[in-house]
């Protein structure tokens, strides 16, 4: 190899062994200076400038790198200074001198890669090479000029080297990178400053455009600058002349000093109203903003500020309203006529608007589908005259449709509840909240928790709606909540309500429901008269009590209107009117019954009992049956799709029967095997711990062999000690237990308040025990014993 730091001999071309650093998306051209940060290239920068600095005199070869091949051109350049600059990272200085050519890599000292070079000729200044450098220079001066750089076309004019005047294309910033490596790799400086004036007058068309363009821009603008002070001008001059728009559509302005001029209109209303107009008239068509603030004003315009609607006074009146649209539910009748004499005396003292809040109330209707819940708001509205809204909460999962959108977002709007308001026109509506217990949260907010502001009397005069910004008073709505299941409303929601239970219908009530509302009804969907279809107490009852099970009237709707097609049918076909529907003829009109009590033959087996629970469709039976494997060591097992506390009550419930089987009359050799706890409709998930007594009466009677009693069923929770623990739902399941045909039932002795809801009707039906120890439940509902000689022993039943 050449020695680094020999001199060339005269009349022959310049090589040298140099050091290169290869430099990624960064052409650099004779007569540049550059930074270069020492780190690029996991170090080989800083290796190839220690080695320049050791071996070179400060030299090295700076090239670009490519991706398809090694460039073939570089720069020789001069270390000029080491350290830290602008960033915090050490760089070094670089003066670009001459071109070279890369040649083969050598060998050399240090870590760093070492190239041959060889120095590019001197170029041939030709005439044709003068005349290229003229084009080349003006086309760069009126480009400098154009940007008003006259410091840069001092420099530039300045320069009079032919080859140094082309390299400076590498400052050129509308050239691409591509091409400035094309010009490093071309010696030829004749074909550079070809290149270089075709490619600067393509720059200069394409900067023409652009510049025309941005002045039709700017004209374009001002313009529009020019017609919006025109056009407040004109807005000046009609209304010193006292005109207005020709149909006062867009005049904000008028129509908010005519509502604020009205009486109790709220005065931080009138100033946010007053305060967007003010910047509506300072904003021109063409801004975004004023399609917000236009469909702001139009929505704070639109809502009843001072409009309220007068309730009725008369008590007898609401309360004829609300037996004609239901009947029975008079704790929710009881409620509204309390409610009005409430609100009547408050109105003859002039207590109507104490400190600013009203006498809104906020119920909660809860119960099983079918009962009537969501019909009630329509008939309270009527009742205490006033406007209707229904507000459909299910499946409801975004805070800002209780909220509202803020206004920067697009599209934004108010929440349901500002736009109920507006709906109905006054600002004490009766507002329904269905099905609240169905409403969600996930990443965009809780719901529920979102709703604790609108329910809670004590905050609601002042809600704040995210698309409003201005409070709003909701303490004089009757708001009306539904839900089907109370433990799934959270505790705090739950809590700002009055709840107010609907259980279900009896036989009767349905039997009543039916003829006086059912019938007519789908008679009607049906084109039907009295005069085509007789419907027989009977058939009522029937379908009532054998048809249906349910806790409302829904499916009892359902097979009336069946009922009703096939009569029609009938009567299409010829039949002679009227067409009876009895008990008899059911059959042939709905089908079979699919319902019918059978509770004494599944409790004919030992370790059977029916107990009662509640669901979300009301109250219901269900049995657990017990069972035992002659052999094996003790263990317990557990199915029916049971929640944990129904399988700790299983647990609890064995635990008790081993340990007091003397008191029991039981052989516990029979628990001592396995022992299997069943819960039928296997596919249904069951929970709770009202069915511990049941789960202590299957294991006794499994132990003693004595069925259970058909005819009785029982709730309860059990402790370790066999204390019987208070429930929940006792009417419901009471219900459920008449429905079945259950005519005694146990149940807990600290729920005997509980009684006093459930209808006279059920109770005449049922006998009722009122137990405090699980051991009088299991003498009282097993089976009286049989001595050897087949004759039943009924002193356990007479000690019960």
């Amino acid at each position: 190899m050449s020695d680094p730091t020999s001199a060339p001999e005269p009349g022959q071309p310049t090589t040298r062994d140099l050091p290169v650093l290869f430099l990624p998306d960064v052409v650099i051209l004779p007569g540049m200076v550059v930074p270069v940060e020492l780190d690029l290239d996991e170090g080989a920068a800083r290796a190839a400038v220690d080695a320049a600095r050791t071996t070179t005199d400060d030299e090295l070869l700076v090239a670009p790198r490519l991706d398809d091949r090694y460039a073939t051109y570089g720069v020789v350049a001069r270390v000029e200074q080491v350290g830290r600059f602008s960033s915090s990272r050490p760089a070094a200085v670089l003066r670009a001198v001459r071109r070279a050519r890369i040649g083969s890599g050598v060998p050399g000292p240090g870590a760093a890669l070492w190239v041959e070079t060889t120095q590019a000729p001197e170029p041939e200044v030709t005439e044709r090479v003068r005349e290229l450098v003229k084009d080349y220079r003006s086309l760069v001066i009126a480009d400098l000029q154009r940007r008003e750089a006259w410091q840069v076309v001092d420099q530039f004019s300045a320069l009079t080297d032919p080859d140094a005047i082309a390299d400076t294309a590498g400052w050129a910033a509308y050239l691409s990178a591509e091409r400035k490596r094309e010009l490093l790799e071309t010696p030829d400086l004749e074909a550079r400053l070809e290149r270089l004036v075709e490619w600067t007058r393509e720059h200069h068309a394409e900067a023409e455009v652009s510049d025309r363009i941005g002045a039709e821009v700017r004209e374009g603008m001002e313009k529009t600058q020019r017609e919006y002070l025109l056009r407040q001008q004109l807005a000046a001059i009609r209304k010193e002349l006292g005109e207005g728009q020709p149909d006062g559509s867009d005049d904000y302005r008028a129509r908010v000093e005519a509502l604020v001029a009205t009486d109790g209109f709220p005065a931080p209303v009138a100033e946010a109203l007053e305060r967007e107009v003010d910047k509506l008239e300072r904003s021109s068509d063409q801004n975004p903003e004023t399609s917000w603030i236009r469909t702001w004003l139009d929505t704070v315009l639109e809502l009843p500020w001072t409009k309220r609607t007068v309730d009725t006074t008369d008590i007898a009146a609401a309360r004829a309203v609300l037996d004609a649209d239901h009947h029975g539910l008079e704790d929710v009748k009881d409620r509204i006529v309390e409610h009005l004499a409430v609100r009547a005396r408050r109105a003859e003292r002039g207590l109507e608007l104490v400190g600013g809040r009203g006498s809104g109330a906020v119920l909660l209707l809860a119960g099983p589908p079918g009962v009537g819940k969501t019909s009630l708001g329509e008939s309270v509205a009527r009742a205490l005259g006033r406007d209707f809204v229904r507000v459909a909460l299910g499946g409801v999962r975004d805070e800002a449709e209780i909220r509202g959108h803020r206004r920067t977002y697009v599209g934004a709007l108010p929440g349901r509840i500002v736009r109920a308001v507006k709906e109905a026109g006054s600002m004490n509506p009766v507002v329904l909240l269905d099905e609240v217990d169905k409403v969600g949260a996930d990443q965009r907010g809780d719901v529920a928790s979102a709703l604790l502001e609108v329910l809670d009397p004590a905050q609601n005069h002042t809600f704040r709606d995210h698309y409003l910004e201005l409070d709003l008073d909701l303490s004089d709505v009757l708001f009306i909540a539904t839900a089907n299941v109370v433990e799934q409303i959270p505790g705090p929601l739950l809590d700002r309500m009055e709840l107010i239970t609907l259980d279900g219908y009896t036989e009767d009530d349905k039997v009543a429901i039916a003829r006086d509302y059912l019938v007519p009804r789908q008679l009607e969907r049906a084109a039907l008269t009295s005069d085509e279809v007789e419907v027989t107490d009977d058939a009522l009852r029937e379908l009532a009590a054998n048809h249906t099970r349910e806790a409302g009237v829904r499916q009892l709707e359902r097979l009336l209107a069946k009922a009703f097609r096939r009569a029609a049918t009938r009567l299409a076909e010829g039949a002679t009117a009227p067409v009876r529907v009895d008990a008899d003829g059911l059959r042939d009109l709905v089908g079979r019954a699919r319902f019918t009590p059978d509770a004494h033959e599944r409790t004919s087996v030992p370790g059977v009992t029916t107990g009662l629970a509640v669901t979300g469709l009301g109250g219901d039976v269900l049995y657990v049956e017990a069972g035992a494997l002659p052999e094996g060591s003790p263990a317990l097992s557990l199915t029916g799709q049971l929640g944990e506390v129904m399988k700790e009550s299983a647990q609890i419930a064995l635990t008790f029967v081993r340990s007091h089987a003397a008191e029991l009359g039981i052989d516990v050799s029979v628990l001592d095997h396995p022992v299997h706890v069943h819960v039928p409709a296997g596919a249904i998930p069951k929970d709770g711990p009202s069915a511990g007594i049941t789960m202590v009466t299957s294991l006794a009677s499994l132990a003693t062999g004595r069925p259970v009693r058909g005819d009785v069923a029982m709730t309860g929770e059990v402790s370790l000690t066999g204390k019987v623990m208070p429930i929940g739902g006792l009417k419901q399941k009471l219900l459920a237990a008449q429905r079945a045909g259950i005519t005694e039932v146990f149940v807990p002795a600290r729920n005997e308040p509980d009684l006093d809801d459930v209808p006279a009707e059920v109770l005449d039906a049922l006998t009722v025990h009122l137990v405090s120890d699980v051991r009088d439940v299991v003498a009282g509902a097993l089976e009286p014993a049989e001595d050897e000689s087949g004759v039943r022993d009924d002193g356990a039943a007479a000690a019960a």
